[in-house]
């Protein structure tokens, strides 16, 4: 099944969520809270990031999407994060999962397995070596770092489109976004400054679950929320590098953009191909 997804299609996404703000839920890591709020609110959305086992199904009783990320792991944000999978499962709201690290500590394994055994997410968004981990492969990450690039996961993310029957992002200087209706878009924006400031790659997870509270399909969702956020890190590093300035600068830069990004600039710079895969 090939897509006919366009740049004024996926604009069409952004007019949504910045008109209607859905109230995402995440229960992220503690390294990348900050910058993950930050990023909601400049493209438009509502974060809350609420973990209190007292308070988290209710909280996700009141969200259009959740968001969870394994990044900085201990017992009580596990269980936090299998309440509020089981809350939006049964409420049939969309659900984001970053498997950050995944395959570096035993830990992280099995808390991912009891995840994914209380209910399959919307979407699974990692960079190499977290999705080939995810479906099943002996690959090890550097922490939270992969081992393996975008392109040695493309054959696990397809599998585990098929075993979820949802939609796998995986991460890279190519983004590929697959579905088990067998669509298959590849991103070239971005920029290599974007992996050297702390929380980006958490804030495309977090991204993902904005564009799924407004874009019912999961898999344009997703496509759009990497988009979006690829061409604007890249006009972000443009700009600082031309006032000969650096990471510092360019985790403000990307901010403004997620706010400032206008259509014409998104569908000059777009880089997109759409596909259909085989399996």
């Amino acid at each position: 099944m090939l897509s006919n997804l366009s740049a004024a299609a996926i604009w069409s996404d952004v007019v949504a969520l910045r008109e209607r703000s859905p109230l995402v839920h995440s229960i992220t890591n503690l390294v990348a809270i900050n910058f993950n709020a930050n990023a909601l609110l400049a493209v438009g959305a509502s974060p809350v990031m609420a973990h209190a086992h007292e308070e988290v199904r209710d909280m996700v009783g009141i969200a259009q999407a959740l968001v969870i990320n394994i990044g900085t792991l201990d017992p009580y944000w596990v269980e936090s994060m299998k309440l509020a999978l089981a809350a939006a499962a049964q409420r049939g709201i969309p659900s984001v999962l970053d498997p950050v690290g995944a395959g570096a500590t035993p830990y992280r394994n099995q808390a991912l397995e009891g995840l994914l055994a209380i209910a399959l997410p919307t979407v699974i968004r990692g960079n190499g070596s977290e999705i080939m981990s995810v479906a099943g492969g002996a690959v090890k990450t550097r922490g939270v770092d992969s081992s393996a690039s975008a392109n040695d996961a493309l054959d696990a993310a397809q599998t585990l489109a098929e075993r979820t029957s949802g939609t796998i992002c995986v991460s890279g200087e190519v983004d590929h976004i697959f579905d088990a209706h067998k669509r298959w878009a590849r991103l070239s924006n971005g920029h290599p400054w974007m992996t050297r400031i702390t929380g980006v790659g958490c804030s495309a997870s977090a991204l993902v679950g904005a564009f799924c509270a407004v874009q019912p399909d999961a898999w344009r969702a997703t496509t759009s929320a990497m988009a979006f956020l690829g061409v604007a890190g890249e006009v972000a590093a443009e700009k600082i590098q031309a006032h000969g300035l650096g990471v510092g600068s360019m985790a403000v830069s990307l901010l403004d953009e997620l706010q400032l990004l206008d259509q014409t600039t998104f569908d000059k710079r777009l880089k997109m191909e759409l596909a259909a895969w085989q399996g």
